[in-house]
Formats: structure tokens, C-alpha cells, sequence
């Protein structure tokens, strides 16, 4: 096999492996030989995450990258790739053992899972929760991101539900809420992948297993979860984040998108020592300010950027960019 500059990836990372920040190891099969491609990969992902086969589907064999962090108790592993398809066979399952369960979020493209009892198919925002005791194949037919979190089974039995997973599930817009907890759950792994991994394990890693809890108990017969509060926050901050130029949004908004009441909410934002209003507006200003500074955004007047971040009125934005930056937003443009 040709020489790539890919570290080798111990069965247990040794303490060098591990720096300041979370980040266990990396590999890509861009620079490796297309012949030597599977094979680099079959072997990374036996070491570092699960023994598996993967058979690409397109022309330029398998281009794919994968970076493993810790998280907590948890891993995280964020995956992209082209066309492929991996398989974990009964007989791999016997022959190199993994006791965990997957939550396996789909960030862009497209699935098919099979499993013994079915077939499920992920779209982009989806989650799939297995058992990697049990036998299945995860087909990708076009190019994709995945961010996996490693749940050892006993920590997903402690945490979550205490049957475990009996069978693969699939998660995503059956319901608002739902939907609400899946896409709070890829703010959180997406911000930690972005991170490198950096922050505070422990507490990122209770408010992963916290969102997982809330979406598994309902349907493995634990009954309705109710979020922690820490978990409420992600929530919330996520639908804040996706809804920022919406001139509706407000406190009472998001409290009814996460089925809880005005108290409530302000009661979840405490720690952050900002109320639900503050926040919104805090995190529009910053937005506009980005914008305002970028040479990109020359061509858009402070109108069209105040109304892009949800300002109801150019009058009103500039009196609120002026209270928290103390100048006027034409003069945070750049320079000619």
C-alpha cells in the first residue's frame, strides 16, 4: 500500500494521541492509491470505530473522510464520503464484537439501512439509532455527511432506555417536536466537530444523551421524556438560530415551539444570564455586524441587511446597533 500521512490509529489511544482538545484520530482515502482505498478504510474503522465491509459505487473508487473525537464517555465520529455502502454481517459481528449503539445523524444526502426486520431511509436531517450487536448494511447512493455518536450500550441503557434498542429506529419529522430534538442534536455535534472538540466534555456529552433519551423513551416504551434543562437550552437555541430572520420570532414563539410556557423558557435561560428576548436580539446584532463588515455585502443596503436578520424596521435597527456597539451600522462597513 502506497504511504499516506495518515497516523496510525492504536486499539486504545495512547495518551499522545490526545491533545488539548478532543480529536482521536483522522484519515482520508484522497491521497491513497484508489486500489489500496477499502481497504485503509475497512481498517481505520475496525481500529477506531466498528468492524465493518464497504463496496464503493463510483468511478473514482471511495473518496471519504473520517475524524474521530472523544466526547465525554461518548464518541463522536464525523464521516463524509461518495457513493459507498458499508455492511456489518452476522458473521463480523461474531468476529469482531462491538457492544454500543449508533445515533447515526444524516447531515446531507441520502440513505437506505436494512436490517433484519426492515429497511429504513434516512433523508438528510434524519437519525438512525442501532443496536452494532445486530447485523446491517447502510448504503449511500450519492455524497454524504454523517456526524455517529458511539454510545457504549451500557452507558445508552443507563441514560436512555433501559431495553436498549431492539431494533433500528429512525427519527425526524414524525412531529414538531421531534424534529425540534434531532436538530438540536446536530447543533450540539456539529458545533463540537467544528470545535475540534473543544469544551467541556462532560456537559456536551449529558446534553447528547439527554436529546437521545428524549426522541428513544416515547417509542422503547419509556414513556414521554422531558428534556433537561440544559438540553431545553440547545433546543431553544437551535430554533432561535434557524428562525433568526423570521420578524415573528419572539420569547413566546419559541416557548410554544418547545412545548413550554413563557416562565419556563426564561427559566431554562437563566444560566445564560441573558433573557430569550436578549438573546434573539444579541444574536441578530451579531449577524447584521458580520454582514455589515463583510466586503461581500457591499451591494446590500442597511435595509435589506436589517431585514435580513428579522429587523422589522431600518429605524429600529440602527437605534439598537447603536446602543450595543456604539456607532451608527454604516459606519461598521468596511472602508472604500
Amino acid at each position: 500500500m502506497p504511504e499516506h500521512t495518515t497516523p496510525a490509529v492504536p486499539a486504545v489511544p495512547a495518551a499522545s494521541t490526545v491533545s488539548a482538545v478532543s480529536t482521536v484520530s483522522t484519515v482520508s482515502t484522497q491521497s491513497v492509491d484508489p486500489a489500496d482505498r477499502v481497504e485503509l478504510w475497512e481498517d481505520y474503522n475496525r481500529r477506531a470505530l466498528v468492524g465493518l465491509t464497504c463496496s464503493p459505487y463510483s468511478e473514482q473508487g471511495l473518496v471519504a473522510r473520517q475524524t474521530n473525537f472523544r466526547l465525554g464517555g461518548l464518541r463522536l465520529a464525523e464521516i463524509t464520503g461518495n457513493e459507498h455502502v458499508i455492511e456489518r454481517t452476522a458473521k463480523t459481528c461474531r468476529a469482531l464484537p462491538k457492544d454500543s449503539v449508533f445515533a447515526s445523524l444524516l447531515v446531507s444526502g441520502q440513505g437506505v439501512f436494512f436490517h433484519g426486520g426492515g429497511c429504513l431511509t434516512p433523508a438528510a436531517g434524519d437519525l438512525v439509532l442501532y443496536d452494532t450487536r445486530r447485523s446491517y448494511l447502510f448504503g449511500f447512493p450519492c455524497a454524504m455527511r454523517q456526524l455517529l455518536v458511539d454510545i457504549p450500550r451500557e452507558v445508552f441503557t443507563e441514560s436512555c432506555a433501559a431495553g436498549g434498542v431492539p431494533t433500528p429506529l429512525l427519527f425526524g419529522g414524525r412531529s414538531a417536536a421531534e424534529g425540534a430534538l434531532v436538530s438540536a442534536l446536530r447543533s450540539v455535534l456539529a458545533d463540537w466537530a467544528a470545535r475540534g472538540g473543544t469544551g467541556d466534555p462532560a456537559a456536551t456529552a449529558a446534553i447528547v444523551l439527554d436529546l437521545v433519551r428524549s426522541l428513544a423513551g416515547p417509542r422503547l416504551g419509556g414513556g414521554a421524556a422531558t428534556a433537561g434543562r440544559a438540553s431545553r437550552l440547545a433546543v431553544a437555541e437551535d430554533y432561535i438560530g434557524r428562525h433568526l430572520a423570521d420578524p415573528g420570532l419572539s420569547a413566546g414563539r419559541v416557548a410554544e415551539a418547545i412545548g413550554v410556557s413563557a416562565r419556563q423558557l426564561s427559566r431554562i435561560f437563566e444560566p445564560s444570564g441573558v433573557s430569550p428576548s436578549r438573546r434573539i436580539l444579541e444574536l441578530r446584532l451579531a449577524g447584521a455586524r458580520e454582514q455589515l463588515a463583510d466586503d461581500g455585502s457591499r451591494r446590500l443596503t442597511v435595509a435589506e441587511i436589517a431585514h435580513r436578520w428579522g429587523f422589522a424596521s431600518q429605524a429600529h435597527f440602527t437605534r439598537v446597533f447603536g446602543e450595543r456597539f456604539g456607532r451608527t451600522p454604516g459606519a461598521a462597513r468596511p472602508g472604500p
